[in-house]
This record gives C-alpha cells, structure tokens and sequence, in this order.
C-alpha cells in the first residue's frame, strides 16, 4: 500500500543524503591526499637509493683504483653505473681524488 511521508521524514531522509554525499567527497580526499604524500615518498625513497649507489660505486672505484672518480660520466662508463637522468637531477661534486664525492640526487 502506498503511503506518502511526512514532511519531517522527507527532510530527515535530505539530510541523510546531504550527510552522505559530504561523507563520500571526504574519504575521496582523502584518498587523494594518501595517494600523493605516498608517491612523494616513493620519490624520496628512490632518490636516497640512487645516492647510495652512486658513492657505492664511486667507493668500489676509489678501491681498485686509489682514487674516486672526477665524474659521474667516469662511473657510468666504467663500472657499469645506471641512472635515471629523466626522473632525477643528480649532482655530483669531486672536490680532490682523495675526498668522497658529495652526491645530491633531487626528483624533477
């Protein structure tokens, strides 16, 4: 049997929409917002991993050899070093040959 609401059903029941759309725009931004701090995360991870290598590798040269490399090129080109120059700017800064490299690895 048909049985029309009353006003206040018909405005619990907007309300209860209103509620439940303000609720799901909430969990979507917050997904959002998860979302990016982890990429952001995922970026600095593999920045700190892509440095690790490279004064690894720059430390493998100064052991064979007895001194660290001048360039980033050297290590690439040697020892087999690959980075990913379209995701990240690396800097590599040799001060002397017996000094450890300063390294700075940055996202784009």
């Amino acid at each position: 049997m048909y049985r029309e609401l009353t006003r206040q059903a018909r405005t619990h029941r907007r309300v209860n929409r209103i509620v439940a759309v303000f609720a799901v725009c909430l969990v979507l931004a917050a997904l959002l917002f998860a979302g990016s701090r982890a990429q952001g995360s995922l970026q600095d991870q593999a920045a700190a991993s892509i440095k690790a290598t490279i004064l690894d590798t720059a430390m493998q040269c100064a052991a064979i050899e007895g001194s660290y490399p001048m360039t980033l090129s050297y290590l690439e080109d040697n020892y087999g070093l690959q980075v990913n120059d379209d995701d990240f700017v690396i800097f590599y800064d040799a001060f002397a040959s017996n000094v450890l490299p300063f390294v700075t690895v940055v996202p784009r």
